[in-house]
């Protein structure tokens, strides 16, 4: 199970900094969101799952700890804050620049390259 686990938060990991290389604003604010959730995930797991153990230090018995959930439930509620703030840059940017490219340009066509022309004398549409 926890090999499991591991290679689940490393492709989530994986595609949030794919997304996160990408020149569009939405791809990046989604692999931001996708790289929150593996850190949250990963926070959740580290504080492993105990079963009939209080959260609460009482007599000799076992102990959970409640300092994960707390952080993964802080993390969440900050992450959908946040995350609503830089969609609304991204649409602010986009409508001012005309673009949804992260650095505000459309990339440049390779030098050397003509636009294809249709040729001369092919099938007609009849």
């Amino acid at each position: 199970m926890e090999f499991l686990l591991a290679t689940g938060i490393g492709i989530v990991t994986a595609c949030a900094i794919y997304l996160m290389l990408r020149g569009r604003t939405f791809a990046v604010v989604l692999g931001l969101s996708l790289f929150g959730y593996a850190v949250n995930v990963f926070i959740f797991v580290m504080g492993r799952l105990w079963t009939n153990a209080q959260p609460i230090l009482a007599g000799n018995t076992t102990v959970a700890d409640p300092l994960p959930q707390a952080l993964v439930l802080t993390a969440i509620v900050i992450g959908f804050a946040t995350t609503g703030f830089v969609i609304e840059l991204a649409l602010r940017s986009n409508h001012e620049s005309g673009s949804d490219h992260v650095d505000g340009h459309e990339p440049r066509a390779v030098q050397g390259r003509r636009p294809v022309a249709p040729q001369a004398g092919g099938a007609t549409d009849v």
